[in-house]
């Protein structure tokens, strides 16, 4: 298996800070304003972005939630493993609110697509936005495009997209690995 750094530490730390201010420019105070991350990988990235408004850029009381899109997912009965569901953490109404779904790598768009469905269930946002970290902007199957993106990637069908965290994987880093050698 062939991995290639895409973005390290640096470029990440570039990347979340610039992101972190274009949401500042869009959303100013954040009042009007609810994060998302899409569970699991989302959740990370969603964390760390207020991590840098609330410390970094001194937004207070920015309302972040957690959404679990397993069972809204078009193929959660068809495939041979179980999805192990992550949990939801939503605890106020999204009613004429601007929701920012944020996720780490925006693919076939089916994700995004789940979270739309799911969402409905804490009531109707005024506008949904999508941000992403990585867009691998030539694999959709669905009409889906992000409204912020850290990097946007071309991709092969047998490479995928790993983001790591230093959460959950000691530094942050982000690769393309293939399945084929060198």
């Amino acid at each position: 298996m062939a991995k290639k750094t895409l973005l390290d530490e640096k470029e990440m730390y570039i990347i979340l800070h610039r992101l972190a201010c274009q949401l500042i420019e869009n959303h100013q105070d954040f009042k009007e304003t609810i994060l998302i991350g899409i569970q699991p990988r989302g959740v990370f990235f969603a964390d760390r972005l207020v991590k840098i408004l609330s410390e970094d850029y001194k937004i207070e009381n920015i309302k972040l939630g957690k959404l679990d899109i397993t069972f809204y997912r078009d193929d959660f009965r068809r495939r041979e493993d179980p999805i192990a569901a992550s949990s939801t953490d939503i605890n106020f109404v999204v009613d004429n609110k601007n929701v920012v779904f944020i996720d780490d790598v925006l693919y076939s768009g089916r994700s995004v697509r789940s979270a739309l469905t799911a969402i409905q269930a804490f009531g109707r946002p005024k506008n949904i936005e999508l941000l992403v970290l990585i867009d691998r902007r030539f694999s959709r199957h669905l009409p889906i495009q992000p409204d912020y993106k850290g990097r946007q990637v071309d991709v092969i069908k047998d490479e995928r997209v790993l983001v790591e965290w230093s959460e959950n994987m000691k530094k942050d880093k982000v690769c393309i690995v293939s399945s084929e050698s060198p």
